[in-house]
């Protein structure tokens, strides 16, 4: 999509390229991806400005870590800019956006709080300690080199702190403020500004244009399930779908969309840290409720794979809340999946107090026809099907018959009262 941001360009030069990505949600390893294939399209391009639009809560510290050394390295000016109205460039997203060569911030965003976190669990002070220190030195490398006000990004890490835009504006955290687009480019134009390597340029972008990054095919796919919720919600619906293939095969459609949203699942979770305990909880969870409609055990194995799926779910992925799976999709997860499992225990269980319909006791008290005489040998029609028959008396050819009892491939008759012979008042 083009854009024109200025129309006074140059006569006969072409306008300035402006390459616009933007990042909204957490920071994972796409991210970095989708970054990295932004810095290659804006240099096939010959763009001037990458602009990257930012709205995150924080994210995975390894994901970050390779995001920002992406934009250091980028021999293409990058520009963050914390974007629209109410966004916020929260922990993770606070480095990147020190990292950038213009650091920008629409009215009414936030940044900081950046304080490493463990599981939503207090950590062991050695631990965070060395978290910190290292991601204090982390931040003191970026805004030092950027002439930034390195004291106070500092204590976004060891304190929590978090700046509003105006906040951050004034302490010297950021360059610029901007209401969208368009005006960012309009007070970057003609600005000089000072690349990671220490090596100065001027932005010259009159009259520049927008083009949005080019996402693949891959990037679009893992950019929609990168959410750990959406991840759970595939997983268990993979699990279900194939379950259900094996339970009733030849319906080849549960199979093929269960294998598509296993795979899409386990891809999501794959690129997340995993808690080993939560994913063996989603095991026991899953063999629950397989025993439970085998076995029927009234509902404890059904109740207990519900609390289980739940459990496992909301400990699954070791990161911080923003990537991990809510208690809300846990819950709404789990507890459809024991809606069904109590329906299918529910069939089942009728299924087996119903008598039986098929097998030669299906016949018994069925009414069939007599096709030769029965002295007390012959045969009998019943269920589409002819039957060697010994009657309880002489029966005619033609009269109606009702199935007594069933021993192996034959059956033992008795005329229909009423019908044909008369029930006799003594049989042998």
């Amino acid at each position: 999509m083009l854009v024109t941001c200025r129309a006074s360009a140059p006569t006969g030069e072409a306008l300035p390229l402006v390459l616009r990505v933007s990042i909204d949600g957490p920071i994972h390893p796409v991210t970095a991806e989708i970054v990295g294939d932004a810095i290659k399209q804006a240099q096939e391009h010959r763009a001037r400005l990458i602009l990257i639009r930012l709205n995150t809560p924080g994210g995975l510290v390894d994901a970050m870590r390779e995001t920002v050394a992406k934009i250091v390295a980028s021999p293409i000016p990058i520009a963050v800019y914390v974007a629209p109205s109410g966004a916020r460039a929260a922990s993770a997203g606070f480095f990147l956006l020190e990292a950038a060569d213009v650091a920008a911030m629409a009215p009414g965003t936030n940044t900081g709080a950046s304080s490493p976190v463990l599981m939503g669990q207090t950590m062991d002070p050695v631990l965070r300690a060395k978290e910190e220190n290292d991601l204090a030195a982390l931040l003191r490398s970026l805004t030092v080199r950027r002439s930034r006000n390195s004291e106070l990004a500092e204590e976004a890490v060891r304190k929590a702190k978090a700046f509003s835009d105006i906040e951050a504006m004034n302490d010297r955290l950021i360059d610029l403020e901007a209401d969208n687009d368009s005006q960012l480019i309009d007070k970057l134009n003609g600005r000089e500004i000072t690349g990671f390597s220490g090596v100065k340029q001027t932005l010259q972008l009159t009259g520049a244009r927008f083009r949005d990054v080019r996402l693949s095919w891959r990037e679009e796919i893992f950019k929609l399930i990168a959410d750990p919720n959406i991840g759970f919600i595939l997983l268990v619906l993979g699990v279900f779908g194939i379950y259900v293939e094996f339970s009733s095969p030849g319906w080849v459609f549960p199979g093929v969309a269960g294998s598509i949203a296993l795979v899409l699942g386990l891809s999501s979770l794959a690129v997340l840290p995993i808690n080993w305990a939560g994913a063996t909880l989603l095991v026991v969870a899953i063999a629950f409720f397989v025993l439970e409609v085998k076995f029927s055990s009234h509902g404890v194995l059904g109740v207990g794979g519900a609390i289980a799926m739940t459990l496992g779910a909301v400990i699954l992925v070791n990161a911080p809340p923003a990537m991990r799976i809510h208690w809300t999709t846990a819950i709404s997860v789990a507890l459809p999946v024991l809606v069904i499992v109590v329906f299918l225990t529910t069939m089942a269980l009728k299924a087996r107090r119903s008598k039986v319909l098929n097998g030669a006791s299906a016949l018994l008290d069925e009414v069939g026809t007599a096709r030769t005489s029965l002295m007390p040998v012959g045969q009998v029609f019943i269920h589409g099907e002819y039957w060697q028959a010994v009657g309880s008396v002489p029966i005619d050819m033609g009269s109606k018959v009702r199935v007594r009892r069933v021993e192996g491939l034959k059956l033992y008759v008795d005329p229909l009262p009423g019908i044909g012979e008369a029930s006799p008042e003594t049989r042998p």
